[in-house]
């Protein structure tokens, strides 16, 4: 459901941003049929209430060496809460690892990880994961390409 505070006009600028961040407020305004000042408070009230949570740049991982990318399906031994967050937390010190969701299933994370090559992917699997307390198995697959990769969510704007 999404938020009844917002209304048609920041669904329009949370659409344009989604799709293009580097867009300029003056441009984002008309885009949007705002003056500047208008828009800019708007932007920095979805800033702040947390439904725009960050800004970043998109990075081709092939042009900075990362050929590899792996879903690794991590169970572990034990689903304590405890447990749970101890993996969380080795898991926020491994950059290799871009992405990680906890599962509700026979899994109990899935990690998105990328690599140079397949030695380096090797070796982090075997150094820093399935080495990891409380994990009892790690089943990986390697992607051959993606058909698609969107950031975000989908905004029905009118």
């Amino acid at each position: 459901m999404t938020d009844p505070n917002l209304d048609e006009i920041d669904l329009q600028i949370l659409e344009k941003l989604q799709d293009e961040g580097r867009i300029t407020n003056v441009e984002l305004a008309t885009s949007v049929g705002l003056t500047a000042p208008p828009c800019l408070r708007r932007m920095r009230g979805l800033e702040d209430s947390g439904v725009i949570t960050a800004y970043h740049a998109a990075v081709d991982p092939a042009k900075m060496g990362y050929t590899i990318t792996v879903f690794a399906m991590v169970s572990l031994k034990s689903q304590a809460e405890e447990d749970l967050q101890a993996f969380e937390h080795h898991i926020e010190n491994l950059p290799e690892v871009r992405e990680c969701y906890m599962l509700n299933g026979e899994i109990d994370f899935i990690l998105k990880v990328v690599a140079k090559d397949l030695q380096q992917f090797q070796q982090f699997l075997t150094s820093k994961l399935t080495s990891a307390p409380n994990v009892a198995s790690v089943k990986t697959s390697l992607t051959i390409r993606s058909a698609k990769n969107l950031p975000g969510v989908p905004i029905d704007v009118g």
